[in-house]
């Protein structure tokens, strides 16, 4: 919860800022709580710790039940001011009580991949330290690393619920099955080392496999954690990972009317940053798909394909967003023109899949066909939304937006070459 005192209120930062910005348009991120806006405090305004620099203030408002979305406010002399908070705090929707926690909790394990990035890790592993879950351990997977430094790291921490484990070979799909492997936990929550995980993340995703029948996979809310640069105010823009403030429960034999192109709007079902998942059923289906992700020639797609083959095996997907990972996006234009280029593959790579599989293909054409209005309604929504606004255009680098058609095709190409690499489609799948 929000560092409330009386009687001057303060509020902490979801993540401290690595430097104090230069863009007029940062904006510094935070939460807090309803039960900390009701406290009878005379305080006129909130005190934003670490906030020099910032002009704006982004709060997630938050209850037992859920988040209720999102308040901007101006920030003055490092505050804001508390009656507009609590007005704007009050105008949001309520959220629907949660389901209780079961009882017994089942036992997850948090899988973190990283490669030679410790600096990073710290924070992310830091936080996921910090749950409030009662039965809980950390596997960090080393991937193809060229140091010991995360082995090191890890072992100076004298924590025995969190090990380190070796996977030589690069590629992201390659260390999740690994970990997946090696997980005592019947669920198995994966995130990544550029996170900072809520203290009640793992709590809201063991309810999240309470709220339908055989839930497979639960995802969550995945916040921006940093916006003190444009790269990351466009990124942010343009994933829209903290869109939906509802829970959701995706089932294939129940299409959402709201979802015309269901089952293949994978947008929709969640990110790699943030989701847990049955272990018995990504087993069955064969684990992650080796050819997709980072660290192959596709970049990424694989939590997308995962999302989909849970779906199509018949399993529930589950998205709650009071399973909330807070994500820290590249700060620089540099990175920023690497992440756009890598998801637009990985996207077009996970597109190739399905266009090959003939299995899937004839349905995926045949609803593309169907649904000609709202796919074309799509992609143009998609390219506006990839189109750096007004206020951002002169200060990120040119070639940001890739036609749709570029990334699939690019896509293709990337998936073919990963596959002659001999990666597997599904190296947990038992031969039959």
């Amino acid at each position: 919860m929000s560092d409330l005192t009386l009687p001057e209120a303060t509020i902490a930062p979801v993540f401290p800022a690595a430097e104090r910005p230069t863009w007029d348009g940062a904006t510094w991120i935070g939460e807090v709580w309803t039960d900390t806006l009701d406290l009878d405090t005379a305080a006129p305004r909130y005190r934003l710790r670490d906030a020099d620099g910032f002009g704006q203030a982004r709060l997630l408002v938050r209850a037992d039940a859920g988040p209720l979305g999102f308040v901007t406010l101006d920030v003055t002399d490092g505050t804001v001011d508390a009656d507009r908070l609590r007005t704007a705090a009050a105008a949001l929707p309520q959220p629907a009580p949660s389901p209780a926690l079961p009882s017994p909790a089942p036992a997850i394990t948090v899988v973190i991949c990283t490669r030679d990035r410790v600096s990073m890790l710290q924070a992310a592993l830091d936080s996921v330290r910090a749950v409030d879950y009662p039965d809980v351990e950390i596997i960090v997977v080393d991937n193809a690393a060229a140091t010991d430094a995360t082995h090191r790291y890890v072992a100076a921490l004298g924590d025995p619920r969190v090990r380190v484990i070796d996977e030589p070979r690069p590629g992201l799909s390659r260390a999740r099955n690994t970990g997946l492997l090696a997980a005592a936990g019947d669920v198995v929550a994966f995130t990544d080392d550029d996170v900072v995980v809520d203290r009640h993340w793992l709590t809201a995703v063991a309810r999240g496999f309470t709220r339908g029948d055989n839930v497979s996979c639960v995802s969550g809310l995945v916040p921006a954690a940093e916006l003190r640069t444009p790269a990351q105010a466009y990124f942010d823009a343009r994933v829209g990972w903290s869109a939906c403030l509802y829970a959701r429960v995706f089932d294939w034999a129940a299409p959402p009317l709201d979802i015309p192109l269901f089952p293949f709007a994978v947008g929709h079902y969640g990110t790699g940053a943030n989701f847990a998942v049955d272990r018995a059923a990504v087993v069955r289906v064969g684990g992650f798909d080796e050819a997709l992700g980072a660290g192959s020639p596709t970049g990424g797609g694989e939590d997308l394909d995962m999302f989909f083959r849970l779906l199509h095996a018949g399993g529930t997907l589950v998205y709650d967003p009071a399973s909330i990972v807070w994500h820290r996006h590249r700060a620089s234009s540099e990175g920023l023109a690497a992440q756009s280029r890598t998801y637009g593959i990985g996207l077009g790579a996970w597109i190739a899949k399905i266009a090959l599989d003939p299995a899937i293909a004839p349905r995926a054409f045949a609803t593309a066909a169907r649904k000609a209005p709202q796919f074309a309604t799509y992609l143009a929504d998609s390219a506006a939304t990839s189109k750096p606004s007004d206020e951002l255009v002169a200060l990120l680098p040119e070639g940001l937006t890739t036609p749709a058609w570029r990334s699939v095709v690019a896509g293709f190409r990337a998936y073919r070459a990963a596959r002659r690499e001999g990666r597997s489609v599904a190296p947990l799948a038992v031969p039959r």
